[in-house]
């Protein structure tokens, strides 16, 4: 079999190659020469990018083989979620990598602007001596304002705490408990700036932070304050910092990202009272090196078929590793669940019971919907689109869990109701130290049968000579039966028969079969890996 094909469309590290492995065929290519990218993306299963390639609806429609989009940095302003989402495709990102870059350029932002050292710099090297000109201010005992206490923010707080520096902060998401922890005061946004010396945004570029900082905002800042952004361009609105700044409203700002990149704001980079570096916030050894390895190790991960718990578009959290077996587990039950449907599923309960149950298992409800939808659509299924499948089809879907299991240390169970009322439910656990799958209950029946590729499902009248018939046709048709195992509600009633065999019965045998036991329901499922 050829190996999966890994597309990198711009410069990484050696390790990154490195952590991918031997495993897949790896191609490079420019990224910034599109027809160069959609060429290659046609048999592409992965592609890694930085910041210069745009994956869009374009792109993501050119690769019908593709499987994960992996962003080594932490922006994904190039990357088309939604239509990565619709198709199924999974989007990777390396969310701290450059956490440790990005906190010490903002502190060196901070020295810079408190000592002047780029236009001292500037000034010496053209042979100018202007001590008096060029003094600053201390950081000792100065205010410092945190617009965004997360992590780059906790950062920041503990290498200017050293300079014996008053941290503030401004944080709705933020408890007070770790503000507290962290040595921080929270604030509201507008006493903050009221109050700080220095001011630095660490914020998520959204539509409710977009121009967060504007004139109104300024206004309320020391004529002393500096104010500093190194997470995302357009936090701060250009224009108003310009006439800020123009206008000593602020001494100064300390700029690593823009609107436009390259900005095309240029009167506002000539002010002598702004710093501005070429967004290098991420743009050390260390941080190229760890975002490149931490999405190699993603794509792994999703080529693997397994879910990738920070990928970007799938709610799926940090799996417990006792969580972990069962994604496997309630994908094949979703596939036998959907192979016993009479008609168009309208709700499912995802049902968790057991010691599993006090942990998050909401992936479990992923791995479900995509082993339910996996043999009945016509489009690839993935953790990433099965829940926008459901959506589109107007299933109901919950997650129940219980932590009380009263036959099995732990049992997932499917749920549902169809379009002509009918009703199903099948249940499996994972037995003994080898943690085999195996099925335990369908539709009230209790059996206990492994999970096979191919699987028979019957229900009929319960009466003598029925494991005969079905015995000799199987044994006419030389297909092996690997396992079996009937279940009754009372004797003479219904009974239900579930085969395992060992290859694909044809449907005139099945056929046979339906008409030679008089088979409410005769179905043959096969279970894909």
């Amino acid at each position: 079999m050829s190996k999966p094909v890994v597309l990198i469309a711009e410069e990484l590290s050696p390790a990154t190659v490195e952590a991918l492995g031997p495993d897949f065929d790896v191609v490079n290519v420019d990224g910034t020469d599109r027809p160069a990218l959609l060429q290659a993306l046609a048999t592409a299963d992965a592609i890694l990018v930085r910041s210069a390639t745009k994956v869009d609806a374009e792109a993501i429609a050119a690769a019908p083989k593709l499987k994960v989009i992996a962003r080594a940095g932490v922006g994904l302003d190039n990357v088309d979620i939604k239509s990565a989402t619709e198709a199924g495709v999974m989007v990777v990102n390396a969310p701290t990598s450059n956490i440790i870059s990005a906190a010490e350029l903002t502190v060196g932002h901070i020295l810079s602007l408190a000592r002047h050292i780029p236009a001292a710099h500037e000034a010496l090297a053209q042979g100018q001596w202007k001590r008096s000109k060029y003094t600053g201010v201390e950081l000792y005992e100065k205010t410092l304002g945190i617009i965004g206490l997360g992590r780059i923010g906790a950062l920041i707080t503990a290498r200017l705490q050293a300079f014996g520096v008053n941290v503030v902060a401004y944080d709705p998401y933020v408890t007070s408990a770790r503000a507290q922890q962290l040595g921080v005061t929270l604030l509201p946004l507008d006493e903050l700036l009221a109050q700080s010396d220095f001011v630095t945004i660490h914020m998520p570029k959204t539509p409710e932070t977009t121009g967060m900082i504007s004139d109104a905002q300024l206004a309320l800042m020391k004529p002393t304050a500096f104010i500093v952004n190194v997470a995302r361009g357009g936090l701060i609105d250009e224009d108003a910092l310009y006439r800020a700044l123009s206008t000593k409203v602020i001494a100064g700002a300390g700029l690593d990202v823009f609107v436009s990149e390259p900005p095309k704001n240029l009167d506002l980079l000539a002010l002598d009272n702004v710093i501005v570096t070429p967004h290098l916030g991420a743009s050390t050894d260390e941080a190229q090196e760890k975002a490149g390895v931490s999405v190699a190790k993603s794509v792994r991960l999703a080529l693997s078929g397994e879910l990738v718990p920070d990928a970007v578009n799938v709610a799926g959290g940090v799996i417990e590793p006792s969580v972990r077996p069962g994604i496997a587990l309630i994908e094949k039950i979703g596939q036998l669940f959907a192979g016993l449907a009479t008609s168009s599923l309208t709700s499912v309960d995802v049902i968790v019971r057991g010691e599993i149950a006090e942990f998050d298992v909401s992936v479990l409800k992923l791995a479900a919907l995509k082993g339910i939808f996996t043999n009945v659509v016509s489009e690839s299924v993935s953790y990433v689109n099965a829940p926008l499948l459901a959506e589109q089809r107007g299933v109901t879907v919950r997650l129940i869990t219980d932590r009380v299991s009263e036959e099995y240390r732990n049992i997932l169970t499917l749920s549902g109701a169809f379009s002509d009322g009918t009703q199903l439910s099948v249940s499996g656990t994972l037995t003994g130290t080898k943690q085999i799958e195996k099925i335990v209950e369908i539709n009230g029946y209790d059996v206990e049968v492994p999970f096979a590729e191919h699987l028979l499902v019957m229900i009929y009248d319960d009466r003598p000579g029925i494991v005969a018939v079905y015995g000799k046709e199987f044994g006419d048709a030389h297909i092996n039966i690997a396992g079996m195992q009937i279940a009754r509600t009372t004797a003479g009633g219904k009974a239900l028969s579930v085969l395992t065999i060992d290859s694909p019965a044809p449907d005139e045998l099945l056929e046979r079969l339906r008409v030679a036991i008089s088979a409410d329901v005769l179905t043959e499922i096969d279970i894909t890996e």
